[in-house]
């Protein structure tokens, strides 16, 4: 944290954070959209969902990846 502070100094620090914020809202939209959409093309093609069910617990980890590298920011904040 000292050398964030000593880079971008502690006036600049919330604006960091702010847009980290946002980048990964986006990231987590996005990854419930694209979610959304191949339970929904699945569905519509008879599809089995075990093969969407595989790539949703994968979209889950990339979610939790996000939440264990944010939350010392969240934390902070």
């Amino acid at each position: 944290m000292l050398i964030i502070v000593m880079l971008f100094g502690a006036d600049k620090i919330p604006d960091i954070a702010r847009g980290l914020g946002k980048g990964i809202r986006q990231v987590k939209d996005a990854t419930n959209e694209i979610k959304k959409e191949i339970n929904d093309s699945a569905k519509k093609q008879g599809i089995d969902s075990s093969i969407a069910e595989d790539i949703n617990k994968q979209v889950n980890e990339v979610k939790r990846d996000i939440d264990d590298f944010t939350g010392p920011i969240k934390r902070n904040m």
